[in-house]
């Protein structure tokens, strides 16, 4: 299995996307505006997109994407979410009112988009690709996702804060390589990174102690003009498990 970073950024600006990762050529892991910098071409293979969770930072391009390239494809495109994430999709987003209901056009019969409900910690595999959903905390319905090749695991977290499911579900997986994790803000905005529901450093330094498994660790979602110090301060907090700042076009293999 293949990850290519399309966008792992807390917000926008010149050469920052925000969250959306491409495995192999065919299914999305979010859909932020990193899914901008894909070529019509590779847009027009993608099969699945699995959400973590709705807030627009995550499925902003989903829209552009179906609307873009629903016609040339000869199935639909499927939207893999927990029932809640779903929900809110189609009440609040493909409505007919901030955008169509692509699950009803050109019909009900052959549209360019379904929905696939997820069950918390039940295993779907994708072409023998095995894809977990996992339990975080966030201040809407989310998960994280394990993705295993069978020979290694990367595990992406989405946004979460301060909880223990995250790592009790982390520790089982004994072929875990790659830890893919937010820290939203810098240590001085720790009081907004717990009331959204956001880590930042220090929060990440006390859940990490509750990891067992060894992994290398990519940090996302890091905001514009914050980065540098937020990166500096993780270093700091967590620096003895040698953390990377995630970079668009990274690609991991696993």
């Amino acid at each position: 299995m293949k990850l290519r970073v399309l966008g792992c950024s807390g917000g926008i600006g010149s050469g920052a996307q925000t969250t959306a990762m491409l495995l192999d050529d065919d299914v999305l892991i979010d859909a932020g505006t990193g899914v901008g910098n894909l070529t019509i071409e590779e847009m027009v293979k993608i099969d699945h997109i699995l959400v973590t969770h709705a807030h627009l930072d995550h499925v902003a391009f989903i829209p552009f994407l179906v609307d873009t390239v629903g016609s040339m494809r000869a199935r639909p495109i499927t939207i893999h979410a927990i029932p809640a994430t779903l929900e809110i999709l189609q009440k609040h987003l493909f409505n007919w009112y901030l955008w169509p209901d692509f699950t009803k056009i050109p019909d009900v019969v052959t549209p360019y988009m379904r929905y696939g409900a997820l069950v918390l910690d039940q295993t779907i595999c994708l072409k023998q690709r095995k894809i977990t959903p996992l339990p975080v905390n966030h201040t809407i319905p989310a998960v994280g996702y394990q993705l295993d090749s069978g020979q290694a695991s990367l595990v992406f977290t989405g946004d979460t804060t301060t909880n223990d499911a995250l790592w009790m579900a982390v520790n089982k997986i004994e072929n875990l390589k790659y830890l893919i994790i937010e820290s939203a803000f810098c240590n001085q905005k720790r009081d907004i990174a717990q009331r959204s529901r956001h880590y930042c450093p220090s929060l990440l330094a006390e859940d990490l102690k509750k990891l067992e498994r060894t992994a290398e660790i990519f940090i996302t979602h890091l905001k514009p003009g914050e980065a540098e110090i937020t990166m500096q301060q993780v270093n700091e907090c967590i620096g003895n498990y040698r953390p990377r700042q995630l970079e668009n076009n990274l690609l991991l293999e696993f």
